[in-house]
Order: C-alpha cells, then sequence, then structure tokens
C-alpha cells in the first residue's frame, strides 16, 4: 500500500538525457489530464558508460528530488537506469516506480524466422534484465544485441539526420540485417527519435518496436489499482493547449541538469511544442 497522494499530483518521468522525451509523449498522449514533471539528466548522458554504481546513485538522487515535488508517481524513462536502479527504487520510494523493459516478448512472437536485433547501450545489453528477458521470451530465438555508442549523444545534439548518425546506424544496423534479423527492438528511449533515418536502411518490411505506449499503458493501469488517476469529469476532454506544450486541464514541467543551449534547444525541438526548462538543482 503506497502512502496517500492526491490523485491530482504530478507523475515524475526521468531519463538520463532528452531521449525520455518519446515516453513521455505517450504518456501525455495517453493520459492528457495528468500533471507530469520530466527531468532530464542532460550533463551526466549516457549512462550507459556509467558504472552500475553510478547509475544507482544517480536514479536514486533524481527519484528523491522528484518525490520532494509531491509526484505520485515515479517512470524511469531509461533502459540503463531500470535494468540497474529499479529494483532499488522501488525499495526506497514510497510511491509506484514504473520501469522500461526491452520488447523481446512482442518481437520473439513477430520474428517470422526466429532472428531478433537489439539496439542499446552497453550497459543495458551486458543487464541481467535484458538477459532474463530473453531467457524467458526468446530462448529458442536469436537474439542478436548490438551497442551503439555514439548514438545517445546524436539525438542529445538533436543530430537526427545528419552523415554521422545514418553512418553509426548503418554501421549498427547493417550486420543484424545481414544474420537475417526481421525484428528490430529499440533499447534505448532516443532511439525512437531516429526512427525515420533508421526505417531508410531497414525498409518496410523489418518490425521496429520501442517501449514509450506499452509503459504509458502499464503506467495506467498502475494508477487505477492504486486510485490515483486523475478523476475526469464530463466535458474535461475538450481541452485547449497552453503555452506549456500541455492543456489547461494539467500542466508539464521540465527540469534539465544540463545549463547548455544545445540540450535546451533540442529538447524543444524533439517536443514540438513551445516549453520553459527549468535548471535541475544540483543534487546530492
Amino acid at each position: 500500500m503506497y502512502i496517500s497522494h492526491g490523485d491530482s499530483c504530478p507523475i515524475g518521468v526521468f531519463d538520463s538525457g532528452i531521449g525520455g522525451l518519446s515516453v513521455l509523449k505517450e504518456i501525455h498522449q495517453l493520459l492528457p489530464h495528468e500533471n507530469l514533471i520530466y527531468v532530464g539528466d542532460s550533463a551526466h548522458a549516457p549512462y550507459g558508460d556509467r558504472s552500475a554504481k553510478y547509475v544507482r546513485e544517480r536514479s536514486q538522487a533524481i527519484s528523491d528530488f522528484l518525490l520532494d515535488q509531491g509526484v505520485k508517481a515515479i517512470v524511469v524513462a531509461c533502459n540503463t537506469a531500470t535494468a540497474e536502479a529499479a529494483t532499488q527504487l522501488r525499495e526506497t520510494m514510497d510511491v509506484p516506480v514504473i520501469g522500461l523493459e526491452p520488447a523481446v516478448k512482442p518481437a520473439a512472437q513477430l520474428s517470422k524466422n526466429g532472428i531478433i536485433g537489439v539496439l542499446a547501450t552497453q550497459r543495458t545489453i551486458d543487464s541481467e534484465r535484458l538477459l532474463g528477458l530473453t531467457e524467458r521470451y526468446a530462448k529458442d530465438k536469436k537474439v542478436l544485441a548490438q551497442a551503439c555508442p555514439g548514438l545517445v549523444e546524436q539525438v542529445e545534439a538533436c543530430e537526427l539526420n545528419n552523415p554521422e548518425t545514418n553512418k553509426l546506424l548503418k554501421k549498427y544496423i547493417e550486420p543484424l540485417l545481414e544474420q537475417g534479423a526481421d525484428a528490430l527492438i529499440l533499447g534505448c528511449t532516443h532511439y525512437p527519435f531516429l526512427l525515420p533515418a533508421i526505417r531508410k536502411i531497414v525498409g518496410s518490411d523489418i518490425e521496429i518496436l520501442e517501449t514509450g505506449k506499452p509503459v504509458a499503458e502499464q503506467l495506467k493501469r498502475i494508477l487505477i489499482q492504486n486510485d490515483l488517476e486523475v478523476g475526469i469529469k464530463s466535458g474535461d476532454n475538450k481541452t485547449s493547449e497552453d503555452k506549456t506544450g500541455g492543456n489547461k486541464k494539467s500542466t508539464l514541467t521540465f527540469y534539465n541538469s544540463s545549463n547548455d543551449k544545445q540540450h535546451h534547444n533540442a529538447m524543444k525541438k524533439l517536443w514540438h511544442k513551445p516549453i520553459e526548462i527549468n535548471l535541475l538543482p544540483k543534487l546530492d
């Protein structure tokens, strides 16, 4: 049983950088009446290059900050942070903690030839979580895990379709295709922003799976189970957007640990609506 939080309390969402905006968009679309707080930790991205201890400590510090803001649930919109820190956060937080799960199960179901490609950070690939999912859902499949150094940095710089990004994508994806992969899992929340460029490489016959929508659906289920969903009155679905990028019935608050204008501009560009970005206070 979680502590009592009013249903109007916000939901906290965090990622190692701006990639988690791909998850935030799905949450906002499915739950437009929910107040949301997003923390992008761009000053410390990517988590995939950090030690497990660092990721756990940083995830704890950000979650503590979100709890101080009065959130009623926390979404860990980062595969690496989920793999390394979700269990600890569920033990230390008195609100529901929702993590990401690489789409191994649906990929195994959709693959026709049993060969699945996974694009992720090295730490996610090395995680017990991915290994466990593979053992559970794709034991009889061939799972090709490909680490993708440099892609997170390209998204953080909002370089989504330049020659360097395309060169990296071809380097990581073409060997998977050559080995026969017919399903491709995007195992990092930054990667959905590269979907148009990825689709040009793989063509139309390859299944591409990401986790934003399933996470939003899981969040909704947990809110309902714990009586935490915002109460919607008749007519509330007729809302108009305001300058925060949300609507008059909800608020969206954005933080980033980086004060670099490049990161802020990238967040604004990827959100596609005018937003104000607050500098995340220094966390001990």
